[in-house]
């Protein structure tokens, strides 16, 4: 079997099952002030330094969610909730940018149901897939009241990385307020929480265990607690913290925390790949390849070849790929990142996202492009009607 989806699920690094299985082990609620309760508490605050080391950010910012839509949701309903206190602080517009997860694009629509003073607008991508930054100027200039953006640090279909840096600048100067969803790109860039006001990440996407996830707070940055019960941390997420699972989440961010040799070794399994495409199917395109890209992510599609027939055939050859975002619910449908970046509604049906990871090998290269020549081959072979005619 070769898997290369790891921007879906990363399988569980060794690490993390030795930090899961000892939590496990170790039991206890970390709220508990006996000796076990506080073994329990350590492991929490472990792996909660180690979280932020791999955000370049301070321990205190990090709330433990159940995963990544949990955390965007919580950010973004939070700092609309959490700016009510004052008039000059109130959130009454949100940018959001067109290629952003459904996690964040779904948030961003109930929000406006929610709080309707609140004005939102999509903000436009290049053809190559990066923010326009010009539309994020204009937009920022014009209209009265703090903003609230959202911009992801790199696409979890595409793996093209965005001007963070850039974005933040326009950010502060309008005195606006930005959330970055670093999902995809933790473990594969450098991340630096001090851009942003916000930062979601989740574990199973750098090999952690699924179920854990977090959202970084700037100090300061409004946020109302969206889930209120026991106080734990701080009163801004309630629950009995998920012990195994913020283990698992806290070893796999030590893990991937400087593996430049690691990076280099996925980005060269990535662009073997997409050599061999080009001479297997010459008439390919890759998505985003003129821009900046994670090391790990390949989109492309081959004219004529349907993500669908795709999809089915390299299963049965036991390659596991994906047709763009796994977050709805096992649909094959166009993609709404590429649809932003212009891609015309034939080519988009036929995109394929190749995602390289820790566990992968030369081996898992040779697997896929094997199977998509044969693919390819079938879908370019006459029919037993045009042979006849």
């Amino acid at each position: 079997m070769h898997y290369l989806d790891h921007n879906a699920t990363s399988p569980l690094r060794p690490e993390s099952l030795s930090a899961v299985t000892h939590a496990v082990a170790t039991g206890g609620n970390p709220s508990s002030i006996h000796a076990r309760g506080r073994a329990a508490r350590a492991i929490v605050e472990d792996a909660r330094e180690k979280i932020a080391v791999l955000a370049n950010a301070d321990a205190a910012s990090v709330i433990f969610t159940s995963g990544a839509t949990e955390s965007n949701n919580l950010a973004l309903f939070g700092a609309a909730e959490g700016s009510l206190e004052g008039d000059d602080s109130r959130i009454t517009r949100l940018f959001v940018c067109a290629i952003e997860h459904s996690s964040v694009l779904a948030t961003a629509d109930k929000l406006a149901e929610r709080f309707p003073w609140i004005r939102g607008a999509t903000l436009p991508v290049t053809a190559q897939g990066v923010i326009d930054l010009e539309a994020l100027r204009v937009s920022l200039r014009e209209g009265k009241g703090r903003a609230l953006v959202a911009v992801m640090a790199a696409n979890n279909e595409t793996g093209v990385v965005q001007p963070i840096a850039d974005v933040s600048k326009l950010v502060r100067e309008a005195g606006a307020l930005l959330l970055v969803d670093a999902v995809p790109a933790a473990g594969k860039i450098a991340l630096d929480f001090s851009l942003c006001d916000y930062m979601t990440l989740s574990a199973h996407k750098i090999g952690g265990p699924q179920g854990a996830g977090a959202l970084l707070v700037r100090n300061g940055a409004p946020l109302s607690p969206q889930l209120v019960g026991g106080g734990q941390q701080k009163g801004l997420r309630a629950g009995t913290e998920n012990l195994a699972g913020i283990a698992g989440f806290g070893a796999a961010a030590h893990a991937v925390r400087g593996g430049e040799g690691e990076r280099a070794r996925i980005a060269h399994l990535r662009d073997q790949f997409e050599a061999a495409l080009k001479q297997i199917a010459p008439e390919v395109v890759v998505f985003g390849a003129d821009a900046a890209r994670l090391c790990s992510t390949s989109c492309f599609a081959i004219p004529g070849l349907t993500a669908q027939t795709a999809l089915i055939g390299l299963d049965l050859d036991g390659v596991m790929v994906s047709s763009g975002s796994t977050c709805s619910s096992g649909k094959v449908a166009i993609s709404h990142v590429l649809t932003a970046m212009g891609v015309q509604g034939d080519l988009a049906s036929c995109a394929l996202r190749v995602s390289f990871g820790w566990s992968s090998a030369i081996e898992d290269v040779h697997a896929s492009t094997g199977s998509l020549l044969k693919l390819r081959e079938r879908i370019r072979a006459p029919s037993l009607n045009d042979r006849a005619a």
